[in-house]
């Protein structure tokens, strides 16, 4: 079955989810630059295509600030006006269906790897600090334009005296009543909100006195309509589509996966790829804008209970009653109020608990800083690549830059360890055991072996070389040529090389090389090495 029974949980999370995802939808297609209504349905069909195709209970999918972002960059980049601009939005929209579509059938589940944790946290305090920053001008009621944060920043000192106080003041209080009621997970803080938002308006007549207010929604009843591109605008798309696919699912699988194992639940990659090309698919049909499983929104869900994919269904269906029924009520909704139901979502972002303990593990944590100052600095797009290159870089460095243990008999067992590190480990006599810390390829081989051979030379008294290649899964051409060089360099010396923990793929290629043996010295664990090389220790002590 597709779906699992409904549960009495998935109603109250429905509901409370429901009241998150309305204004969510309205500011982020604000952020985008798009109509309301272009989110909003986007978050309707999004939710009912992931609830009939993926596997998480919790996830939402719906419009996420990191997407309407990129999304917004995206547009900016291309000439028109405002309506061609939305037809662009919608092909951006149906190519990232695609690809998640074509990522699945191509098996590319581990696409979300290349985007590390570290970067994630980083992308994603840049990412709150950028929309937090522009929804400011929102909760001060003052038109503040800028293409920076700097800029951004400077306009809205300038326009101090400028600010509308009763809007100033329906952020704040909006703000305040959300971070208290942040501490009762069951109860719809977003939904109260917005209610008590529309009450105000209505009340205290909120228009007349300058705040602005989200006005009349429509969702779209027609089909999409393409614009005509040019070679250079499909590839200039397609070019923003890439990284937005690789953030919508690295965030979005990133989210499914830790509510995965927070509660025991089984989820697959390739299954989450697909549900998200077909949600991406159902929003470009009814113009909407890129959706993903963000974790503001499941995280809700979780908190309200859900117990299956009833949730976003429910969600689903509550969102287009809202906005049905009650579309009169909510075009009073104070723009402010949304504002603070953005900023209140993003605040998670500042949590500093990851960043301290990659500052206490002594790992990964200038990327993560590097990430948000990219985000910050060169925008979000340029920001992120930014940030994937530096830490792809860091894993390029560190396996080209390996260590070099040397390992010892630990006591009288068959346990080697590094010596350097135990100190009742002890090397057997006239035998040299050494282990590269990373697997051996063409960026490193050599210094590797430059480095065991200057090793082995400086010391005395050495007849044979225990090699443990346990980190190498297997070998390029470049590697396998510097370990058969290294090997005649050491039988030029009268030095035995024997090769322990060899895997098959490494066994299977030094048989097909007819220029060397080795295949004929290798064992399966450093102690067989050791064992195999006695022999020949013995007759070199008789002859010397």
């Amino acid at each position: 079955m597709l779906l699992d029974r409904i549960e009495r949980g998935d109603l109250i999370a429905g509901m409370s989810v429901a009241g998150l995802m309305l204004p969510e939808a309205v500011a982020y297609a604000g952020v985008a630059g798009l109509p309301a209504e272009r989110a909003i349905a986007a978050a309707i069909v999004g939710c009912l295509a992931y609830a009939l195709i993926g596997g998480s209970r919790f996830a939402i999918v719906s419009p996420t600030s990191s997407s309407a972002v990129i999304l917004a960059a995206t547009l900016a980049t291309m000439p028109g006006n405002a309506a061609v601009k939305a037809g662009f939005a919608t092909v951006v929209v149906a190519l990232a269906g695609v690809f998640f579509l074509a990522a699945t059938a191509l098996r590319l589940g581990g696409l979300a790897g290349f985007i590390s944790r570290p970067v994630l946290r980083g992308f994603a305090l840049g990412l709150a600090i950028t929309i937090i920053m522009r929804q400011l001008p929102l909760l001060a009621g003052v038109p503040v334009h800028a293409g920076d944060l700097v800029q951004l920043a400077a306009g809205l000192i300038a326009a101090l005296p400028m600010w509308n106080l009763p809007s100033a003041a329906v952020g704040a209080i909006a703000l305040a009543i959300l971070l208290v009621l942040r501490r009762y997970p069951a109860i719809p803080g977003p939904f109260l909100v917005l209610a008590a938002g529309i009450a105000a308006s209505w009340w205290l007549a909120l228009p007349a006195r300058g705040v602005a207010v989200v006005g009349t929604i429509a969702l779209p009843m027609s089909w999409p309509e393409m614009p005509r591109l040019d070679w250079d605008e499909a590839s200039r798309l397609a070019q923003f589509t890439l990284p937005l696919v690789l953030i919508l699912f690295a965030e979005s699988w990133g989210t499914i996966r830790a509510l995965a194992l927070r509660h025991g639940d089984v989820v697959t990659a390739q299954r989450e790829l697909g549900a998200l090309g077909v949600a991406n698919l159902a929003s470009a049909l009814v113009q909407g804008m890129p959706v993903g499983a963000g974790f503001s929104a499941g995280t809700a869900s979780e908190a309200a209970g859900a117990a299956t994919r009833w949730t976003a269904i429910l969600a689903s269906l509550g969102l287009a009653l809202l906005v049905l029924c009650a579309a009169p009520a909510i075009a009073l909704l104070p723009q402010p109020v949304l504002a603070a139901v953005v900023i209140a979502v993003l605040l998670h972002a500042f949590d500093p608990a990851p960043f301290r303990r990659l500052w206490l593990l002594k790992r990964d944590l200038y990327i993560a800083l590097a990430a948000a100052a990219g985000v910050l600095g060169l925008g979000v797009l340029n920001g992120m690549l930014f940030a994937i290159a530096l830490s792809l870089a860091a894993l390029i460095h560190r396996f080209a830059t390996p260590q070099v243990a040397r390992l010892g008999r630990l006591g009288d067992s068959h346990n080697f360890v590094d010596v350097s590190r135990h100190e009742g480990a002890i090397a057997p006599p006239h035998i040299a055991i050494w282990r590269p810390t990373e697997p051996l390829f063409f960026a490193n081989a050599e210094r590797i072996f430059a480095s065991i051979g200057t090793g082995t030379r400086d010391e005395t008294g050495i007849w044979a070389i225990v090699l443990s290649l346990e980190e190498s899964f297997d070998l390029d051409s470049t590697a396998l040529e510097a370990l058969i060089e290294f090997d005649n360099a050491m039988r030029r010396l009268d030095i035995r090389v024997q090769l322990a923990r060899a895997h098959d793929h490494v066994r299977d290629l030094l048989a097909r090389s007819p220029e060397t043996d080795l295949q004929k010295r290798c064992s399966f664990s450093v102690d067989d090495a050791v064992a195999a090389l006695q022999p020949l220790i013995a007759d070199l002590e008789k002859q010397r």
